[in-house]
């Protein structure tokens, strides 16, 4: 079935687009999803010298941006892509794990095929119409989407048509604070920028399966027992524990922290501590700790440099 679908431009003009609609679907069939790109308000506030992601993220071009943790990774792929896509770029957001089915408002279109090579040709002929897609492999009962290779975002890394690709190469079911399993993260080798996130709400919670994923290796890792309370210290173990967030992160790239939701009450207070930390730990191995509310305007609250 067909249907017309406008399509909202960098030029704030509208386009029809048409578009393949289909109702059921066998999660093995391909699915391209044109949909609604809806402009998104300016998160940088002069007056205030707020900082964009863009800028806090220090991005450079043709980044292969991996992120890993919990407490925020789809939420900050989407808006760093939206922010890009406003910036003139062509951006790739996909996954090596698991994510939930994006919005209208968080993709210009979602193409969905298990044959790599047919969303690369794909990906390739229609970049420079969309500017803005989100690539899986197969969809998922639970509304999920399954991903791709990191054999193929490394392929993808190598065309010159795409400014910049995200990948989510972490899961965490949802918790604002997680340890790798043994097969975690799936992070691609090409990543030239990996920033592992955890959710400061996590701070002051007692450590149990019901707040924080694989609970029993964050208490291995970070001495703190479980049914205990977790703390700044503790989270600054999890990001720079070798077998903690950045767990096999390539030697080349970079890593940047992020602390998400920092605007809950103490939340600041509590990502300074995580940031101070962080640095006293292993301060050659991660640039900078972003303090982060990105469902807040502006996302980025404060930027912590190494010393």
């Amino acid at each position: 079935m067909f249907s017309v679908i406008g399509d909202w431009n960098l030029f704030g003009a509208w386009n029809l687009v048409i578009g393949i609609c289909c109702t059921q679907m066998d999660p093995n069939q391909k699915v391209v999803y044109p949909v609604i790109e809806k402009h998104m308000k300016g998160t940088r506030n002069k007056g205030q010298g707020a900082y964009s992601l863009i800028e806090a993220l220090g991005l450079r071009a043709r980044e292969v941006v991996s992120l890993v943790g919990a407490g925020g990774k789809t939420t900050l792929m989407f808006r760093l892509a939206k922010e890009l896509l406003l910036a003139g770029k062509k951006v790739v957001t996909t996954t090596t794990t698991k994510i939930l089915e994006p919005s209208s408002e968080e993709t210009s279109c979602l193409f969905v095929d298990p044959d790599e090579e047919e969303s690369k040709q794909f990906l390739l002929k229609h970049i420079d119409s969309y500017r803005h897609i989100t690539l899986a492999h197969t969809r998922l009962d639970s509304m999920k989407l399954k991903g791709i290779s990191p054999d193929l975002v490394s392929i993808l890394s190598n065309s010159p048509e795409i400014d910049m690709l995200i990948v989510e190469a972490d899961g965490a079911a949802g918790r604002p604070v997680k340890a790798p399993r043994e097969w975690e993260p799936v992070i691609p080798s090409s990543s030239t920028l990996v920033i592992g996130i955890l959710g400061v709400d996590g701070v002051g919670k007692k450590l149990d399966e019901e707040d924080f994923f694989q609970a029993e290796q964050i208490s291995k890792l970070t001495g703190v027992p479980m049914g205990e309370k977790m703390t700044c210290e503790a989270m600054a173990i999890l990001m720079t524990h070798p077998q903690g967030i950045f767990k096999g992160t390539p030697v080349s790239s970079r890593r940047i922290a992020f602390i998400n939701k920092v605007h809950i009450p103490r939340g600041t207070t509590w990502g300074r501590k995580v940031g101070g930390k962080i640095f006293t730990h292993r301060p050659l191995q991660i640039e900078r700790v972003i303090l982060g509310q990105l469902k807040s305007d502006p996302p980025v609250a404060e930027v912590i440099f190494r010393k």
